[in-house]
């Protein structure tokens, strides 16, 4: 598995059938992996900021944190992969 970190766009990977941990960090800005800001389903025009209903309001959405239904946001691998062939770096 292949994405890209929310903070610098620096691509990263995975093992096949691994998953993000929640103390996985960037090694190029050491933003946390598992956080909101990299989940698909952070939105902040959403009621707690996420698309998931069920999931538990988390106060820091660039911190790392232990939500069941964090899951790398898609979205996000675009766009760093066009920043990545431009030569520019990837922020949000």
């Amino acid at each position: 598995m292949s994405f890209y970190c929310w903070k610098c766009g620096k691509k990263i990977e995975y093992p096949v059938g691994s998953r993000v941990m929640n103390r996985d960090t960037c090694s190029r800005c050491d933003a946390d992996f598992h956080a909101c800001r990299g989940c698909q389903f952070h939105d902040p025009g959403k009621h707690n900021q996420c698309a998931e209903p069920r999931a538990e309001w988390v106060g820091d959405r660039e911190a790392a944190n232990y939500c069941d239904y964090f899951q790398p946001n898609l979205i996000l691998m675009a766009g760093a992969e066009r920043a990545d062939t431009s030569g520019q770096h990837f922020h949000r």
